[in-house]
C-alpha cells in the first residue's frame, strides 16, 4: 500500500519503547500488527528505520506505512496455472500438482489453489470458499472438484457427507502386505501430545479406508486405497496404523523411511466419481500421477 501514516512522539511519552507508544497511539492497529511493520522496515524514526525495542525521547517524527496483513490479501486472484480436467457452468474438476496448498493458511497466504481458481474464474469469488469442497495436502497430487455455484456447492458437501463421491487415490506404502486388501475402520482425530499431527485415537472421527495391493515391492507396495469417509490425512494415518506408512511422508513415516528415498509423501488422487448437482448425470474423471511418482514406481520395480 502506497497509503502512509506520521505522527510526531508526545514528550510525555519519553521513556516507552517505540512499540508501545504506537500502539497506543494507533489503537485503530495492535500492537502485534505494529511489530510485524517495524520488522518489514514500513516504520521510520526521524527519517531512519526503527527498532521496536528502541526507546523513544519524544518529539520524533514518525513515518508508517501500515501494509495488509498477508491473510487479508488471501483471497487475491492470482495467474496461477491449473490443469483444468473440465468445466461447465456448475463445477470445475482440476489436477492439482504436489507442492500447491489447496487453501491459504499460516506460513502460505498466497499462490494456493483458492487464488488460482480465484483467476481463473472470478465468479468464484462469491461462492464460500471460492467454491473448494474438499481439500488435498499440499504435496498430494490429483483430482479435486470445485463447484461454481452456491447451489453446486450445497449438493457436493451434501454428497461428501452422505459418502455418495467417489474418491480413489493410489499410494506407495513400506512394507509387504499381507493380506494383499482389507479395510481399516479407526476414529481418527487430532494427536493428543502433537497437535499438527492427527492420529487414532478413541474420541475421534469415524473413519473408514479400503486398500488393495496393485504390486508388491521388496520394500513396499503400490496400493489403491478408496475412502468412504474423509477425514484430515485420512490415508495417511490409517496406513500408517496398520504398520504401513506412506513412502516420503514427512509426518507419519518410520525411520525406516529412509530405504526408499522419496521428496514428498507418495499419494495420488487418481479417480473421481459423483453425481452431477444439476443434471444428475452420472460423472468420473481418471488421471495419471506425476512423474515423480512414475519415477518411483520404476525404481521400486526395478529394484524388486
Amino acid at each position: 500500500m502506497s497509503e502512509h501514516l506520521t505522527l510526531t512522539i508526545p514528550p510525555e511519552h519519553a521513556g516507552r519503547r517505540l512499540d508501545q507508544c504506537l500502539a497506543e497511539l494507533l489503537p485503530d492497529y495492535s500492537r502485534n500488527r505494529i511489530q510485524q511493520w517495524i520488522e518489514a522496515g514500513e516504520v521510520r524514526v526521524d527519517g531512519r528505520p526503527a527498532s521496536r525495542k528502541a526507546k523513544v525521547l519524544g518529539g520524533e517524527s514518525v513515518w508508517l506505512r501500515p501494509a495488509p496483513h498477508p491473510a487479508e490479501m488471501a483471497h487475491a486472484p492470482e495467474a496461477i496455472g491449473l490443469d483444468v480436467l473440465y468445466e461447465d457452468d456448475d463445477l470445475l474438476v482440476v489436477n492439482k500438482p504436489p507442492g500447491l496448498v489447496t487453501h491459504p493458511g499460516a506460513g502460505n497466504w498466497q499462490g494456493t489453489l483458492m487464488n488460482a481458481l480465484l483467476h481463473h474464474a472470478p465468479e468464484l469469488a462469491g461462492v464460500p470458499r471460492a467454491g473448494i469442497v474438499h481439500r488435498l495436502d499440499k504435496d498430494t497430487s490429483g483430482l479435486l472438484v470445485v463447484a461454481k455455484t452456491l447451489a453446486a456447492q450445497t449438493a457436493l458437501v451434501r454428497a461428501l457427507q452422505a459418502r455418495d463421491v467417489s474418491r480413489v487415490y493410489w499410494a506407495v506404502a513400506l512394507g509387504r502386505f499381507d493380506p494383499p486388501a482389507g479395510s481399516v475402520e479407526a476414529p481418527i482425530g487430532r494427536h493428543p501430545a502433537q497437535r499438527t499431527r492427527m492420529a487414532v485415537v478413541e474420541r475421534g472421527k469415524p473413519a473408514l479406508t479400503h486398500y488393495r495391493v496393485l504390486e508388491q515391492f521388496s520394500a513396499a507396495a503400490w496400493v489403491e486405497c478408496r475412502l468412504a469417509t474423509g477425514r484430515t490425512h485420512q490415508i495417511r494415518v490409517h496406513l500408517a496404523h496398520i504398520g504401513h506408512p506412506l513412502v516420503g511422508d514427512p509426518v507419519y513415516s518410520s525411520r525406516r523411511a529412509a530405504a526408499v528415498p522419496f521428496h514428498r509423501q507418495a499419494l495420488h488422487a487418481w479417480r473421481l466419481g459423483l453425481t452431477h448437482p444439476r443434471s444428475g448425470v452420472a460423472m468420473h474423471w481418471e488421471t495419471p500421477p506425476p512423474e515423480d511418482f512414475l519415477a518411483l514406481l520404476k525404481g521400486l520395480r526395478d529394484a524388486s
